[in-house]
């Protein structure tokens, strides 16, 4: 009997037969108590009555699969005689059971650098059905493209893993949606959370906003000679960024806010000393030590910060008295180390 059979359906039984005659073959059937059933005669076109098995409530396979029963004819003679058969009852089963998984959310965390094929986790759903209707195959719900593209099911094993290369400076995590799907088409899902784990694959990001160059000899010290933002995409310490000059310019750099930092003098400048400083920023994360690092050449022009300087401090001159007007004595040098304007020099 299916378990889907309607309360009050009637299964005809097999008749007793008593060769005796008259009253001694009048027969008369009983059934052992059971809720689920009872026992109704139907007169048949012979006038013997027909057993018949009556479906009293209905039948759930998962709770009792099956039943057995014993039917009693009994004659009416004296003395009384009787004869019984066993009734098994097997219920069939229905799909009536959805799949159910051990979990409603399963949650998995994977390093941004899992190779291709590793296994993310493994779902699993039981169906309280039978046969057909209790084998289930797995598969993903409706969802982005973009997530799709990156995990894969097995059918049979709900196993999940990995088919495309993760990036957690792109994506930090991802829901997806499975399906166990019965033989029967009956369908469950579950929602798995996989939570992108970030490892430092990526070296700071060093931009100059600004340059000012060639900067004064005579600018003060504190003098803001470039502007720069540094930039790591990882998280925690490996995207927290210190940053250093290196070289021995007379420059020093002072962090900002937001990762921007100033470069600053630290001293005076001397053109006449050195023209030209090169200047390396090196940034580096927490992390693994990455490195970025960023290179300018900031020139000195020229201040008047040099007096002139005769080519001797004394010169001596011997002059006839009766030299005529106009007449060259001495010619006198002086330089400036300066350049341009402030090294051209005016006699008087």
């Amino acid at each position: 009997i299916g378990e889907w059979v309607s309360p009050g359906t009637r299964f005809p039984l097999e008749t007793a037969h008593d060769a005796d005659v008259g009253r001694n073959s009048l027969l008369i059937y009983q059934l052992t108590s059971n809720p689920s059933f009872s026992l109704a005669m139907k007169e048949s076109p012979d006038g013997n009555n027909q057993p018949e098995l009556v479906l009293e409530r209905a039948l759930d396979r998962e709770k009792q699969s099956s039943f057995e029963m014993v039917l009693t004819a009994v004659d009416a003679g004296d003395p009384v005689r009787s004869g019984t058969i066993k009734i098994r009852i097997n219920v069939t089963d229905a799909n009536d059971n959805p799949p159910v998984f051990a979990q409603d959310q399963y949650r998995a965390r994977l390093r941004e650098d899992a190779p291709l094929g590793s296994r993310v986790l493994n779902v699993s759903a039981s169906d309280a059905d039978t046969g057909n209707n209790a084998r289930i195959t797995y598969g993903f719900g409706k969802m982005p493209a973009k997530v799709l593209q990156r995990f894969m099911v097995d059918t049979e094993s709900g196993m999940i893993t990995l088919k495309e290369i993760l990036d957690f400076e792109d994506t930090r995590g991802y829901t997806l949606l499975v399906e166990a799907r019965d033989g029967g088409g009956l369908v469950a899902q579950c929602k798995v959370v996989v939570e992108v784990l970030d490892v430092n694959d990526n070296a700071p990001e060093i931009t100059i906003l600004s340059l000012s160059s060639p900067v004064p000899e005579d600018a003060p010290v504190g003098t803001v000679v470039a502007l720069l933002n540094v930039n790591d995409p990882d998280s925690g310490e490996n995207g927290q960024v210190s940053c250093e000059l290196s070289g021995e310019a007379p420059l020093s750099i002072v962090a900002s806010s937001g990762g921007s930092y100033k470069v600053v003098t630290a001293s005076a400048l001397d053109r006449e000393e050195v023209s030209e400083h090169r200047v390396t920023v090196v940034a580096r994360d927490r992390g693994r030590a990455r490195r970025g690092r960023g290179r300018g050449r900031v020139g000195c022009v020229e201040a008047n910060g040099n007096a002139p300087v005769f080519s001797q401090a004394e010169y001596t001159v011997r002059v006839p008295e009766d030299v005529p007007v106009g007449s060259v004595l001495i010619a006198v040098t002086a330089t400036d180390a300066d350049e341009g304007l402030y090294g051209q020099v005016k006699y008087s």
